[in-house]
């Protein structure tokens, strides 16, 4: 593999990171969303992040987005607007090779500069999710709950861990 570019996602990345997720949602655990967005719905919500001011970046990888990841609202309410919550997709044939990682390190980056001050990280399934736990804690993410049974995908109930970083003093 070459050495990944982390850049800004533009609007032509859309159709890889629609594939990137829907593969995702069809087959595994990660997100609790039961049916995948259609290329429409994803520049959607590509474009209220990006509109709003909030990092959304692509790794390219062997010619091709191979990943991306974004940062988000924690929660609607205007006390929360300093706190975001990160989301991380690779490719599943690009997994463990470094993506993540860098993605990762990147958007926290990112969202200090932007004048972000916590990062939240909510990971579904943490039996299936122990990579993301992995990933999340070697970006200095540290477990701060765990709640038991909240979704339900794929005939099985679901918990949810969350895990937390400063992103600025």
């Amino acid at each position: 593999m070459t050495q990944p570019l982390i850049r800004s996602a533009a609007p032509q990345d859309i159709p890889a990171i629609t594939d990137i997720y829907g593969r995702s949602v069809e087959t595994a655990t990660a997100s609790f969303e039961l049916e995948p967005p259609d290329p429409a719905e994803m520049e959607r919500r590509y474009r209220a992040l990006v509109d709003g001011g909030f990092p959304y970046l692509v790794a390219e990888a062997d010619g091709r987005v191979a990943g991306y990841a974004y940062a988000a609202p924690y929660r609607p309410r205007p006390a929360y607007r300093f706190t975001v919550e990160d989301t991380v997709y690779i490719a599943p044939d690009m997994q463990r090779r470094g993506l993540g990682i860098a993605l990762l390190n990147a958007v926290v980056r990112e969202s200090a500069a932007r004048g972000f001050r916590q990062m939240v990280a909510v990971i579904g399934d943490s039996p299936m999710q122990a990579g993301s736990i992995a990933l999340h804690a070697a970006v200095g993410f540290v477990e701060v709950g765990r709640m038991p049974d909240v979704g339900f995908k794929f005939d099985r109930w679901l918990d949810t861990v969350l895990m937390q970083r400063a992103l600025t003093p």
